[in-house]
């Protein structure tokens, strides 16, 4: 196996979680709304995908995303439509918190690799995360699936990624915690595929990982060398 020369990581739930948590922001704008609450956060984060052909903008997958929820709730899309927004509003993009040995794996990695990041999501909200993480200077190049390129997990996102350092896919590793955009992605794209399983356990998972960490601190311990 050729040896690795670039690592490309995800950035939502990989390298950082918000402090605020998504029911504690849905609270907030259903308050604002005026409505009892419709669904809760893991319902909005497992549908999320669902809508993302509703637009290149995060807001407006939300808003669809929560028209839905709302309808299925037995009210009008349009007060989810309300919720988006308010949800949109309270959400301060730059108050995010480094996941366990995220900071580490990155110190550790820095200079004996290029590092990149491929990441769904909109360049203005990705780019406060990676400012209030104070990591901006880590990365070579920054490629927003669904702006972009594609949204992960297709291929191209990846190879815009590695064709700006000038790494073949064939010498790159992608971490990330999505095993249906990450590893299904970077399979796509012919990169190893590193998973931050988190407790999850791997089970009937096509494709399989090529590394299956429990932590960004594993990461630091380089699983593909």
């Amino acid at each position: 196996m050729k040896p690795v020369e670039a690592v490309l990581f995800d950035l939502d739930d990989t390298l950082c979680v918000y402090e605020r948590s998504a029911d504690e922001v849905l609270a907030a704008a259903f308050q604002a709304v005026g409505v009892d609450r419709l669904f809760d956060g893991a319902e909005y984060i497992d549908r999320f995908e669902e809508f993302t052909d509703a637009g290149d903008e995060v807001a407006d997958i939300r808003a669809a995303c929560f028209a839905a929820l709302a309808e299925e709730a037995g009210h009008d899309p349009a007060v989810g439509r309300q919720v988006a927004a308010a949800y949109g509003a309270e959400r301060d993009q730059s108050a995010v918190a480094f996941t366990p040995g995220a900071e580490r794996a990155l110190s550790a990695l820095d200079g004996d690799y290029r590092i990149g990041m491929v990441t769904n999501g909109d360049p203005g909200m990705q780019s406060q995360k990676l400012a209030g993480l104070g990591v901006e200077d880590y990365f070579e190049v920054v490629v927003h699936g669904g702006v972009d390129a594609p949204y992960k997990p297709n291929a191209e996102p990846f190879h815009l990624a590695l064709d700006e350092l000038g790494v073949a896919p064939e010498r790159a590793v992608h971490v990330g915690n999505s095993h249906e955009a990450d590893v299904v992605g970077a399979h796509a794209a012919g990169l190893r595929s590193v998973w931050l399983a988190d407790g999850r356990e791997v089970v009937d998972l096509d494709p399989v990982p090529h590394h299956v960490v429990e932590s960004l601190h594993d990461v630091a311990a380089e699983p593909w060398v």
